[in-house]
């Protein structure tokens, strides 16, 4: 057995450990936002992480339409040529990851000032290994075969998401399509994800089993805050961005669960 053989073996035997599903679980609770000025604890804890995302620290906006069309690249090149474009979209997921927890895991406020939010970095980090472990073993089988079509049922709630027909003045539904290729969903955890894990979900079961898991769990714990958040603590204002949500709710939850039906298998 080659070594990555063998380290792949042992992370497909971790990431099905309970202790391993409890510590992921608890970094979501264990490690409170910093802040430069302070907070009321545990009070303004969601409300900081929050102001954190709306004003972030490293702003890549100006750069949205460049995080919108790559991914559709990508997509149109997994299904043109999939042996060669598997690992770069794996690699592109992993850097994804990797500007998830920056730009959402630091921001700068006027009322609680620098905003590190220690947790989300994390645990957006830890996706963002496993993407770039997959990127170097290979293990994703992207070529052409039949699909039951059923299995299909998660791309218009992926594209639903990457859309993100939302407008950032309101907070009502506005489904511009404009949208596709312009706002900032190409740079959120919450949009992106259900798009990355949706597409290993259509070609299961030959696709890295252990990023399918890892990404999904976290996916699936991100997106059951956000159910509170919008539908519980701010309805009102967020119940549009709560439904956006959803996409990510159902498909990281069907991912973790078949991610979990068989062990991972040497191919």
């Amino acid at each position: 057995m080659t070594e990555e053989a063998h380290l792949q073996e042992r992370l497909e035997w971790i990431t099905r450990k309970w202790w391993f599903f409890v510590i992921v679980i608890l970094l979501q609770f264990v490690i409170p936002p910093h802040t430069s000025k302070g907070f009321k604890f545990p009070e303004e804890w969601s409300t900081v992480c929050l102001q954190a995302i709306a004003n972030p620290f490293f702003s890549l906006s100006r750069y949205n339409p460049i995080f919108k069309i790559i991914p559709i690249l990508l997509i149109v090149s997994i299904i043109i040529i999939p042996k060669r474009a598997g690992r770069l979209f794996s690699a592109y997921a992993a850097v994804s990851y990797v500007l998830f927890a920056l730009r959402q895991g630091i921001g700068k406020t006027e009322e609680h000032g620098f905003v590190i939010n220690g947790h989300w970095i994390i645990v957006s980090l830890i996706v963002a290994a496993f993407w770039f472990w997959e990127a170097i073993v290979n293990h994703n089988d992207f070529t052409a075969r039949k699909q039951a079509f059923w299995k299909y049922w998660v791309a218009p709630l992926a594209l639903l998401a990457f859309w993100y027909p939302l407008n950032r003045q309101t907070g009502m539904p506005d489904f511009s399509l404009s949208y596709l290729f312009t706002n900032g969903a190409g740079l959120a955890f919450c949009t992106m994800t259900p798009l990355y894990t949706g597409i290993l979900t259509i070609y299961y079961p030959k696709v890295n089993l252990t990023t399918l898991r890892v990404t999904s769990l976290i996916g699936l714990i991100t997106a059951v805050n956000n159910m509170h958040l919008n539908f519980i603590a701010y309805p009102k204002m967020l119940w549009w961005n709560g439904v956006l949500h959803i996409p990510l709710l159902l498909i990281s939850t069907y991912g973790l669960i078949i991610s979990l039906r068989h062990p991972q298998t040497e191919r």
